[in-house]
């Protein structure tokens, strides 16, 4: 058995997402996908569905807040310390549509201590930037694995 410790920085990554993919029901439920992961950083996707669209027929922005948050959650979980949201915003830049592929790119902008910063853009799949968020994460001071489920 690998535990935690022997793990190089990729493979630690690679078991915290699978532990936090495996009860986040919320970016299942989604229909979210993980892309990639690796240290302080994620890529999740998600495709713009007919419940997700406002009353003006675009991408409701809770669902793409939703999006930025759990790639934010994925990338700031990444080191074997459970990690919460302390402060988070985003930036609505141009408006997402109905059958679009949506992709957030979270990377760690700083991590001191129990607290980081990471910033997460999201793309359609045209490239075109769709919003930016910040998110502030805090560490609980926990580990997120335990060597048995490492």
């Amino acid at each position: 058995m690998i535990v935690a410790q022997d793990m190089t920085d990729q493979q630690l990554a690679e078991a915290c997402a699978k532990a936090l993919w495996s009860t986040d029901n919320a970016t299942q439920q989604l229909g979210m996908e993980l892309a990639s992961v690796g240290p302080g950083e994620a890529v999740i996707e998600m495709v713009v569905t007919e419940r997700m669209t406002n009353g003006h027929g675009t991408a409701h922005g809770g669902y793409l807040f939703t999006l930025a948050d759990s790639a934010f959650a994925f990338a700031c979980n990444t080191y074997n310390q459970a990690t919460v949201a302390q402060h988070c915003s985003v930036t609505y830049i141009t408006p997402g549509a109905l059958g679009d592929r949506l992709t957030a790119h979270a990377h760690e902008i700083s991590r001191k201590g129990r607290s980081g910063i990471y910033d997460v853009t999201i793309t359609r799949q045209d490239g075109t930037v769709i919003a930016e968020f910040r998110g502030h994460s805090r560490s609980l001071g926990q580990p997120l694995l335990t060597d048995a489920g490492a």
